[in-house]
């Protein structure tokens, strides 16, 4: 496996226990990528081992070996865990750290309230405060650099997850862990394409600007929505990923354009605002207006149920598992592929409501 190798996870291969996750790295059996239904939802609940290989390793870098069951780990988050997706994720390393018997006290876990320079010093100081071991969720693709050159003078590894950065892999970081967002936004517009009999008008909610997951969700709707000749987006507006704002900007997407009759919302929490400005507005989401978003959260999964909503595309963040197998792939000279990608699944009209409970 060379250090440019992607490895892609099927939703069906996120069962497999934590402990194991350490011992042994092997492959399972999976659903089809993109697949939807209550199989394939049922099987992402967690993130399993990266396969192992001939990639970027201790020592291949040369830094010191070291167990990642007693190494002092570093966490840092990049957002405020106000919503779904970042609790879950955060909650996910703690999980794991836990599950591997990570002393308490060895793990060290910082949030920088989605401010980039607030996430530098985090880092740093986490590395003088002596951790071995990092993950950083990247507030955005840039600007990390003094981070990445800090803990690489410390010689200490930098797994990446949820958002990609250009930095350079095998020497800045290790690995990125996430979702193929590109396909997330095309599998977004099939759905759109499929929900509104691929007519009418589109608006969507961009998330923060300054990162991959807001372009590549972007890029990969656009793209795909060209295929449905009667389908136009009509605005492009960002809500910042935010609940609150999401809402702000339908509102004044409602009075712009009132003929709308689709939104396209790059997650879950923008969605809802969506959903919340419309129904204000006297419309009916779901049906008037057709709605779809990328996340799979349980608020936006029950929406589906509820009949107000009409697609989600699942954005899996449960990544304790995979990043602690990556660093200890890392660690024993197994090698950690430059990507290691998750093939997420989806709901709908026909398995939501028997799948609304593993949402998160």
């Amino acid at each position: 496996m060379s250090r440019n190798r992607t490895v892609r996870l099927t939703a069906a291969a996120l069962a497999v226990s934590a402990l194991a996750a350490c011992s042994k790295s092997e492959s399972k059996p999976a659903a089809a990528a993109g697949s939807s239904g209550p199989a394939a939802v049922a099987a992402s609940s967690q993130p399993s081992t990266a396969a192992a290989g001939s990639g970027c390793s201790a020592a291949s870098l040369g830094y010191p070996q070291v167990d990642v069951k007693t190494a002092k780990v570093g966490f840092s988050q990049s957002e405020k865990e106000a919503n779904p997706f970042r609790i879950t994720e955060t909650q996910s390393i703690k999980d794991q750290a836990a599950a591997l018997g990570i002393p308490s006290g060895n793990l060290i876990t910082t949030n920088a309230q989605s401010d980039l320079n607030k996430q530098i010093s985090d880092i740093k100081s986490m590395l003088d405060q002596g951790v071995q071991l990092l993950i950083v969720a990247p507030l955005n693709s840039d600007g990390l650099q003094p981070a990445f050159d800090a803990a690489k003078a410390k010689k200490v590894p930098v797994i990446t997850i949820d958002r990609k950065v250009t930095s350079a892999v095998c020497t800045d970081y290790v690995t990125f862990i996430g979702s193929d967002f590109v396909s997330q936004g095309k599998r977004a517009a099939d759905e759109m394409i499929r929900v509104t009999g691929g007519t009418g008008k589109v608006a969507i909610l961009l998330g923060s600007s300054g990162n991959n997951v807001t372009t590549d969700r972007t890029s990969g709707f656009v793209d795909e929505l060209k295929t449905a000749s009667g389908l136009s987006v009509v605005a492009q507006q960002t809500g910042d990923f935010d609940r609150a704002k999401g809402q702000a900007t339908m509102e004044q997407l409602i009075q712009s354009h009132p003929d709308l009759t689709a939104v396209y919302a790059e997650n879950d929490e923008m969605g809802i605002g969506a959903l919340n400005a419309l129904k204000a507005a006297g419309k009916n989401p779901g049906k008037d207006v057709k709605l779809v978003s990328v996340d799979g959260t349980h608020n936006a999964v029950q929406e589906i149920v509820n009949g107000d909503y009409n697609a989600v595309i699942e954005s899996n963040p449960r990544f304790g598992q995979l990043a602690f197998q990556a660093l200890a792939d890392f660690e024993s000279g197994k090698g950690v592929p430059a990507s290691i990608v998750i093939s997420d699944s989806q709901y709908d009209e026909t398995n939501a409501a028997a799948n609304v409970a593993k949402s998160y």
